[in-house]
């Protein structure tokens, strides 16, 4: 699979093969990643007070889910038809994420600007990830996959100008984004259920909570893991950094197919749900 940006499809010859950057073992990270995302405020307000009933996972964790990494894999391996019915699907349930005259912070889920921060925590957890399974990338590498991320951006209503024009500018703008983040107690008690699991039924999310509670950590940057008192040393450092090593290897060893589930199967069904609704589309009259 080839993800290539706007001016690549007009006709330059760079492609970049993204299909590596959406493996089943990057799920590991999800609840570090949603971790970091509700960090901001705006963005973790507006989670916490949704009222949108098929966006919360606590009622719909396979619905959620499923919304999630359809939208990751539209992102990073759709093209403008898959992304444009993703985006369709996403502004659904953001139209009706908007703070309340009572809400402690403003937010709208159609800010630019808090999309950006949610495409920045993406990439970031999508290079660590990379770098886990992988290996460090290089230079090449490592623009490309830049240069892909911002496609997490702009499948929601983000404009490509608003990405940082290079991997120097992002550090720059992530430094800066690092001072705004805060973790108020609803927001890090919401946190607290996912990173136990809650939303899965008890023995089993009794079951997983001590691993998901211990990956989410390791992946977790220090900030991130200070602000939700989630302790860390070089003992559990180094058990992270073993498991990872062990996983890598299992996941060199999948044919494609089996690495990239779920992502492949979810574009699979937005592919199909694009080509129904083309088929089924009532001609304009005349």
């Amino acid at each position: 699979m080839k993800w290539m940006t706007a001016e690549e499809r007009d006709g330059h010859p760079a492609e970049f093969d993204a299909g590596h950057l959406v493996e089943g073992a990057g799920l590991l990270a999800a609840t570090a990643n949603v971790v970091m995302q509700l960090a901001r405020p705006e963005v973790g307000y507006g989670v916490v007070e949704s009222t949108v009933d098929g966006a919360q996972v606590m009622r719909h964790p396979l619905r959620r889910w499923r919304t999630t990494v359809t939208y990751l894999a539209a992102a990073l391996l759709g093209g403008p038809a898959e992304r444009e019915a993703c985006r369709r699907l996403v502004d659904r349930s953001h139209a009706q994420v908007r703070s309340a005259s009572d809400s402690p912070v403003s937010y709208n889920a159609f800010d630019p600007e808090l999309q950006l921060w949610i495409a920045a925590c993406l990439y970031r957890g999508m290079t660590d990830v990379h770098a886990l399974l992988h290996g460090p990338a290089d230079e090449q590498t490592a623009d490309a996959l830049y240069q892909a991320a911002s496609q997490f951006g702009t499948t929601l209503q983000m404009q490509q100008d608003a990405w940082p024009r290079d991997r120097d500018a992002f550090d720059d703008y992530w430094d800066a984004a690092l001072t705004r983040i805060r973790m108020d107690p609803p927001v890090r008690a919401y946190l607290d259920q996912l990173i136990r699991l809650d939303y899965l039924p008890g023995p089993v999310g009794a079951a997983l909570s001590p691993l998901n509670q211990f990956l989410t950590t390791g992946f977790l940057p220090a900030p991130f893991r200070e602000l939700m008192g989630l302790p860390w040393d070089e003992r559990d450092q180094r058990a992270f950094t073993f498991l990872m090593r062990l996983i890598a290897i299992v996941n060199r060893l999948l044919p494609a197919p089996a690495r990239q589930f779920p992502f492949n199967a979810c574009l699979a069904a937005l592919r199909a749900r694009v080509r129904w609704e083309a088929a089924t589309r009532t001609p304009p009259a005349g």
